[in-house]
């Protein structure tokens, strides 16, 4: 099967010619880095096996955090992370999302969209979980994982939060719970939301460049309450390390077309879509992410600059809940080692015996 890499390096070169001079520095970066995973390009790993010594060669991978074929290792890893680091409670996902009117903008000036994006949901949620009705604490802990796109690759900026159901005192003491199968309410989350980016947007000097229109309509800010918690994780994990579509979803790449599969909301069934070679790298690129822009973040007590450990909170909550909670002294890392390589010829392991240099590149692309 075609990878999403296999469309880049058949159609990448004419793409940057017809539409090169428009491109980001960004995008074409992007696409000359992904060409280029595995091939050689980037140098080669010299592997032998440990077993039969038969000797392997294989392209080193770009890392690039936008290419689906790199990431896999490190979206187990944070997976793992994330969920030894959830508390005993009940858990919410909220999602908060940008209205049509405002893609166009928030394309074009992704950077201080997206912070805005992040700055206002946050904000929100805070804000309101102080009001007694509901949490009665501004000192919450969660984490928000921006996502740009829809099934089939098109524009939809929108943060995911997992949030544990309730805060801790302002004095430090205890836990005060949200309500099990409740945590805040959508209809007062959304004119919050969107006056906080409202104010975001007008700061960063772009409220003229919206429609007026925009702040008169309702804004989609979605709860609902998710268990443990780690259905949720398992969810989002995926989009921290790869963008747009799967490796596993392109099914076939000939005659200037891409073929790829996706589900409709809240179906399962596999459906098929064929568009434009060129249309298919334009939805893809769309959502490359700014140089150094962080696409997870952590509030609260979740945050790496709290002044409450993880470890604290917990045992609030567990005072709270009257659980039976056992502190590991020493988490066990099965689950972090990296998967071994093994020999395509007998299946037996395999160590790193050198490096070779880049070869001469085969998709020389200018990413000036």
């Amino acid at each position: 099967m075609p990878t999403v890499a296999d469309v880049l390096r058949r159609y990448g070169k004419q793409y940057l010619e017809r539409f090169g001079a428009k491109m980001p520095a960004e995008h074409k970066k992007v696409l000359r880095t992904l060409t280029a995973c595995r091939t050689g390009e980037l140098g080669t790993v010299i592997y032998v096996c440990r077993t039969c010594g038969t000797t392997h060669a294989m392209g080193r991978s770009c890392g690039n955090r936008h290419c689906p074929s790199c990431q896999q290792d490190k979206t187990k890893a944070w997976l793992e992370n994330q969920t030894d680091r959830l508390l005993p409670c009940p858990y919410f996902l909220l999602t908060f999302t940008v209205p049509a009117g405002l893609r166009d903008l928030v394309r074009s000036h992704q950077r201080i969209a997206y912070a805005a994006l992040f700055e206002a949901s946050s904000a929100a949620i805070k804000t309101l979980a102080t009001n007694p009705k509901h949490v009665g604490t501004s000192d919450c802990g969660f984490l928000g994982v921006l996502h740009t796109w829809g099934r089939t690759l098109e524009y939809h900026p929108h943060v995911h939060y997992v949030v544990p159901g309730g805060g801790v005192s302002e004095d430090g003491s205890r836990w005060l719970p949200s309500r099990a199968d409740f945590f805040l309410p959508v209809q007062a989350l959304s004119p919050l939301f969107r006056a906080k980016f409202r104010d975001a947007l007008d700061r960063a000097g772009l409220l003229e460049q919206v429609d007026p229109r925009v702040w008169r309509q309702d804004w989609v800010v979605h709860s609902k309450a998710v268990g443990d918690g780690r259905a949720s994780l398992k969810y989002l994990a995926p989009y921290v390390f790869r963008v747009a579509i799967s490796d596993r979803r392109i099914l076939s790449c000939d005659n200037g077309q891409v073929t790829f599969s996706y589900c409709r909301s809240g179906s399962n069934r596999q459906r098929k879509m064929t568009v434009d070679a060129f249309e298919f790298i334009r939805r893809f690129l769309q959502h490359v992410l700014p140089s150094g822009l962080q696409k997870v973040r952590h509030y609260g007590f979740l945050s790496p600059n709290s002044r409450r450990s993880i470890d604290a909170v917990r045992w609030l909550v567990t005072l709270h809940y009257g659980l039976v909670y056992l502190l590991l002294a020493n988490l066990s890392q099965e689950g972090l080692t990296q998967p071994r390589i093994r020999c395509d010829v007998c299946g037996g392991p395999m160590r790193v015996l050198g490096f070779l240099p880049p070869a001469v590149p085969a998709y020389c692309f200018d990413t000036s």
